[in-house]
This record gives C-alpha cells, structure tokens and sequence, in this order.
C-alpha cells in the first residue's frame, strides 16, 4: 500500500473544476467511471481509486448536487461534509501516512473537517491509545495531512481543530484522569510557549479571601482540591487595552450532591467541565494565532460529590457580591460557581463583554437537541456577532428569552435567589440566576450599558453525542470551541 494518498471534493456538476486538482491524474475522467445512476451523488459520497499515476489511493468525494449555487456559508459546510467523508474513509485503510488534500473550495473548513474526522477517543490499550496518560512519548496521529497549495487560511483552519478536539479530550478522560488539579496542570503544558499568555492557578484560601462562598459552597463533599483557573493574553496593540473575558464551568464529575443523580449516565458527568474545556481550548486557538484582543479566561474548577461536608439543600449561602443565596437543589451547582466567578471577571477586570459558557441545565437540551447552543444576552450587538461566528463555523446558536417575567420563579425563597426555578423554562431561570451577577449590563440613564454579557448553555451539543457527522464521530463534541475562535477574529474586522 502506498504511504500517501489525495483527496479531492469534487462538484458533481462542475467536474472539470477538478481537471488540475492531482498532478497527472485526470479527476473528472476517473470520476466519471462510476456509475451514478440519474441522482447527484449526496455530499460526501466518496470513492476510492487506485493505482492512479500520482498515487495508488485518491479519494474523490462529492461536494453535493447545490454546491454552486450554495452562499458561502453553505458551501463551507458541505467543504466539511466532503472532506471529513473522505477523510473518515481514507483512515480505515492501515498503510497510509500522508493525505494531499484539495483544499481549493475553502482551504479553512478543509483543514477543519480532516482534523475533527480524523480524531477518536479511546482509552484501550491495543493499539496503544494517544490518548494514554501514562505514555512516555506523544503517539503520532495516524494521518499527515497537507494541502495541494499551502495557505494561511489552511493554518488557521488547524489551530480552530486542534482547539476544539482538544475540548474534546479534556472533556472524555474520565474523572479519576482529569481533576481539577490535572485540568490546571494540562493547560500549563498546552501554553507553554505561546507568547503574550500568563496563566494563574488559585486555590481555595485564596476563593475564601475574596468571598467566594457560593464557589466554595460546592467544594464541600470533595476530597479533590478545587482550583480557580485564570488564563491572561495580552493580544491587544495596547496591552492595558480593556479585555474581553471567558468565563467557563468546571465541574470535572458531578454526582449532584446531596441530590444525588440516578446511577444510569451518571458517567457522563465527567464532561461537566465542558465550558472549562471550551473556553481554555478557544483561548488557546486566539493566543496561538495572536489574534488583536486582550483575552481573561476563568474557570472555577471543582467536583460537586455528596460528601459528609456537603452542601444540603435549603443552606442558604452569601456570594461574593454580597446577595444571598438559597440552594433548592445541589445538583443546581452550576450557576452556584459560576455566580461568584462572573462576579469575579466583571468586577477586577472590568471586560468590555463577558461570555460564560457552562453546560448548564438538561432543560436546554429539551429546549434544543443537539443542534443548537442557547444563548441568553443582554446585548442584541453581541447576540448578532455569536450568531454569525456560529453560522459561518457550523457551530451554532439560537438565542433564548432573558426575561424578568421568569423572576418569580427565583425571587420568591427565604434568600435573594434560589439556585432552581423548578421544571418550567429551566434554562431560562438559570440565565436569570447569573445575570444577578453580571453587573454593568443594564443601562443606566442615557449612558451604554459597561459591559456584555451572553451566558451560552451548552448542555448535550457540547456533552457526548449519540449521532456521528461527516466530520466528527459519536462522542464529546467540543462545540462551541470554533464558534468562539470566530467570534474573536470577527472583532477585528
């Protein structure tokens, strides 16, 4: 078998478009021996050729019936579609090394789809997993991919991938295998070297200092050390330039509490740290691309366990800006992390827009399958820039109401809030619940609000998924890494 191979999308109305796609190998010409049939073959319909001159394996695959005719945002989809089908096709054969991709129609989502299709979480043994703490040397990937023609959109395409599979791995490796002690430690060695990045590790004397009692309030029935995570880039021409922040939850394994979750699933709760994941992977991909911003990511990082110290429900506790708060429900603890986190950023900090991003409640799911991120915002300019980041990396959201209509459901306890609402509209009462500490987003008088503010609930779409896509196998998703990397970028434009 040949050590390389090519891979060529293909517009199955235009074929001739791919005429000088792979030196002296006539694409249009071979694609037309297979019969099709009277359909359009779908996008990502790919078929395997050997012994072609410039290789023994060159994979076309279709790019779909619409192509041409499709905006861009489309098109860049069904780039993905395509060459993750071939790529997914492609890595089932032992022997091959290097695939040359054709990444003419758009170099970005090319490198975007490879790298995503290409990954696959496993911890079994034979063969040996890269994914192996314990290993002495990296494991290389089983594929090299280049494109035809190098470009700088091809580069940024990968630093977008590598960012969202890493999102991915920190959120599969179990509990045992990622603490909040290890998270920290991974994250060390995931920026060593990357300009312009400080990275700061707080412990729980340090939370208690500033208050943090609705943070510590969940440390309670752990034996694990909690950890607040801050990770400084400097990207801006102006280094004291006012920063945009991150701000991420990080529950490496939540058993509820003292609300203990039932036994069935519970092992996916390893993923609970899902926004921690996605906000430090999208960081990276912004700092590795020194991308013009200054950039605060924060994680509270912590496991919620049912211990003999824990948290029970009806404690009411004093956050760090000074409301009080009544637990209704342990397994509510989320917001409880979070609450003093925002705080935390919106205060010392003083970002022009905060976005926290959680896997937050199970109602968002109900609200939104898989398909779709919520997103609560006070800001209908913040709310257009994540949507249109979203739509062009296919990673995307769907706003939500923000409404103080839902109060009641909060406001009526024996303490200023309480951490549940009940069953009804329970993501929307969960983003009423933070936007108490998100100070500055209200306007005050005829002044702009200080700051933005959008809380994304990324329940399921970021936890493990059931369906595989052209691009990405079953498993955890990493979503929205890309779509914040995006929106980042867009605010150069």
């Amino acid at each position: 078998m040949s050590t390389s191979a090519f891979i060529v999308p293909i517009d199955p109305k235009n074929p001739s478009s791919t005429a000088n796609a792979v030196p002296n190998v006539d694409i249009p010409q071979i694609w037309s021996t297979v019969p099709h049939g009277e359909k359009v073959p779908d996008v990502g319909t790919t078929r395997i050729f050997y012994n072609t001159p410039a290789t023994k394996v060159t994979a076309v695959s279709s790019l779909g019936e619409t192509f041409s005719s499709e905006k861009d945002v489309v098109k860049r989809e069904l780039v993905r579609r395509s060459v993750g089908s071939a790529v997914k096709a492609l890595k089932a054969f032992d022997g091959l090394k290097e695939v040359v991709i054709d990444a003419s129609a758009d170099p970005h989502a090319a490198a975007v789809a490879a790298n995503l299709a290409l990954y696959k979480f496993t911890l079994k043994t034979k063969p040996p997993s890269a994914f192996n703490p314990n290993l002495k040397e990296p494991i290389p990937p089983k594929l090299q991919f280049k494109p035809v023609e190098t470009s700088k959109e091809w580069d940024r395409g990968v630093a977008y991938a590598y960012s969202q599979n890493l999102a991915r791995t920190l959120s599969e490796l179990p509990a045992n295998m990622m603490t909040p002690t290890i998270f920290c430690e991974r994250v060390k060695a995931e920026f060593s070297g990357v300009e312009n990045v400080e990275i700061i590790v707080r412990d729980e004397d340090w939370a208690a200092s500033k208050g943090m009692n609705t943070f510590l309030s969940v440390t309670h029935g752990t034996s694990e050390p909690a950890k607040f995570l801050e990770i400084h880039y400097k990207g801006a021409p102006q280094k004291d330039a006012q920063p945009l922040a991150f701000v991420g939850k990080g529950i490496t394994f939540d058993s509820g509490g003292i609300s203990l979750k039932p036994g069935a699933g519970m092992k996916l709760m390893r993923g609970d740290m899902g926004g921690a994941a996605v906000v430090v992977s999208a960081t990276l991909a912004i700092a590795k691309l020194k991308l013009p911003v200054n950039l605060i990511t924060i994680t509270p990082l912590t496991e919620n366990m049912p211990g003999p110290s824990a948290t029970k429900p009806g404690d009411i506790i004093y956050a760090m800006n000074g409301k009080s708060v009544e637990v209704d429900n342990t397994d509510a603890e989320g917001r409880l992390v979070l609450s003093d986190a925002i705080y935390y950023a919106s205060t010392e900090y003083k970002p022009h827009t905060l976005i926290d991003v959680a896997t937050l409640t199970g109602a968002i799911w109900i609200a939104l399958g898989e398909v779709y991120n919520g997103v609560f915002s006070s800001s209908d300019d913040l709310w257009q820039r994540l949507q249109s980041a979203g739509e062009h990396e296919f990673d995307r959201f769907w706003r939500m109401p923000l409404s103080e209509d839902y109060g009641p459901q909060i406001y009526s306890s024996n303490a200023d809030l309480c951490n549940t609402g009940g069953t009804p509209a329970g993501s929307c009462t969960a983003a009423l619940f933070l936007k108490g500490f998100a100070p500055g987003i209200e306007a005050e008088g005829s002044a702009e609000p200080a700051m933005k503010w959008a809380h994304v609930d990324m329940i399921i779409a970021a936890m493990e998924s059931n369906k595989a896509t052209p691009y990405q196998e079953v498993g955890m998703t990493g979503r929205p890494v890309r779509a914040l990397i995006e929106y980042v970028r867009g605010l150069g434009k």
